[in-house]
C-alpha cells in the first residue's frame, strides 16, 4: 500500500512537472503581429513566416505569427496604435498618417522587402494581346465604356478594382489613371485573388492584380506598351514595405524575421510567389 501511494505520489509530481515545463514553453513562445496589405499578406508574408518559424523551431524557439491581411491603410494604423510589430503596405504612407504617427512619437519608416508589377488582367476569351497606358486610363476612369472601342468586340467594360483602404488601389490611381477618379462602375473587391476570379468568370472583365496572381485559371495578362509587367521599365511597378516605428528598435526575434525577409532564403520566397527580389 505504501508503495502504491508513494508511486501515485510520484506520478503526480512527474504531471505536474510536465504541465508547468509546458506552460513555461507557451510563455517563452514569441508573438509577432503583422498587418496590413493584401498584396504582401495573402501569399508571400505567411510563406515568409512559415519558413522562418520551421527555422527556429530547429533551433528550439517557438515562433507564433498574428498575419491579417486587409489592406495597406489598416497596417499602417496599426503601426501607429501600437497593435502590430509590423505593417505590410504596398504603397508609402502618405502626410497625415505620417503627421498621425509623429502626435503620437512614432516615426513611420519602411523597409522595402520585395518590388511588385500591378497586372492589367482580361479574360481569356478577350482577343487583345496587349494594351496601351492611355487606353488602361481611359477604361478605368470610364471614359470608355464598351469594348467596341478598344478591341472592336461589343459588350459594356466589366472594371473590376481593389477597395479604397487597399495601398493597389491608391497606386494605381496614381501611376495609370494620374490621379483622375475611379469608374463609378467599377466593381471594389477586397483582395487580388477575388479580382482574379472574378475576371476568369466575366469574358468583358479587366482588373489588375499582383504579379503573384497571374497564374489565375481563366485570366491573361496584356502588357502595357509591350512591356510586360516582371520588368524594372512596367510602368505599373511598386515597391512593398514593411513599416515599422523608426524610433525604436524591434525586438530581437521581429528584427531576425526582417533580416530574414531580406537575405537570399527570405528573397528566394520572394521570387518563388512571383514578386521581384530587392537583391
Amino acid at each position: 500500500m505504501k508503495a502504491n501511494r508513494v508511486s501515485r505520489i510520484a506520478t503526480k509530481s512527474a504531471l505536474l512537472a510536465l504541465a508547468l515545463g509546458l506552460a513555461g514553453l507557451v510563455d517563452a513562445a514569441e508573438k509577432i503581429v503583422i498587418k496590413g496589405s493584401d498584396t504582401l499578406g495573402a501569399k508571400m508574408v505567411p510563406q515568409l513566416a512559415e519558413e522562418f518559424k520551421a527555422i527556429k523551431s530547429k533551433e528550439g524557439v517557438e515562433v507564433i505569427f498574428e498575419i491579417a491581411a486587409e489592406g495597406s491603410s489598416t497596417g499602417i494604423a496599426a503601426v501607429i496604435d501600437g497593435t502590430a510589430d509590423l505593417g505590410m503596405s504596398s504603397r508609402e504612407s502618405k502626410s497625415t498618417e505620417q503627421s498621425k504617427a509623429l502626435l503620437k512619437g512614432i516615426k513611420l519608416d519602411p523597409i522595402e522587402v520585395a518590388k511588385d508589377g500591378i497586372a492589367i488582367v482580361v479574360n481569356e476569351a478577350n482577343p487583345m494581346d496587349e494594351i496601351s497606358a492611355r487606353e488602361v486610363e481611359k477604361i478605368f476612369t470610364g471614359e470608355v465604356e464598351s469594348w467596341s472601342s478598344i478591341n472592336g468586340e461589343s459588350g459594356g467594360i466589366s472594371i473590376y478594382t481593389r477597395n479604397t483602404s487597399s495601398g493597389t488601389y491608391a497606386v494605381f490611381q496614381q501611376m495609370a489613371l494620374r490621379k483622375r477618379d475611379y469608374a463609378t462602375s467599377s466593381q471594389k473587391m477586397a483582395g487580388n485573388e477575388q479580382i482574379a476570379s472574378e475576371v476568369a468568370k466575366n469574358a468583358n472583365g479587366i482588373g489588375y492584380v499582383g504579379l503573384a496572381y497571374l497564374g489565375t485559371p481563366g485570366i491573361k495578362t496584356l502588357p502595357v506598351d509591350g512591356v510586360t509587367p516582371e520588368k524594372p521599365s512596367y510602368p505599373f511597378a511598386r515597391p512593398l514595405y514593411l513599416y515599422h516605428d523608426g524610433n525604436k528598435e524591434l525586438r530581437p526575434i521581429v528584427q531576425e524575421f526582417v533580416d530574414f525577409c531580406l537575405d537570399p532564403r527570405g528573397q528566394k520566397i520572394v521570387t518563388d510567389v512571383h514578386f521581384i527580389s530587392v537583391l
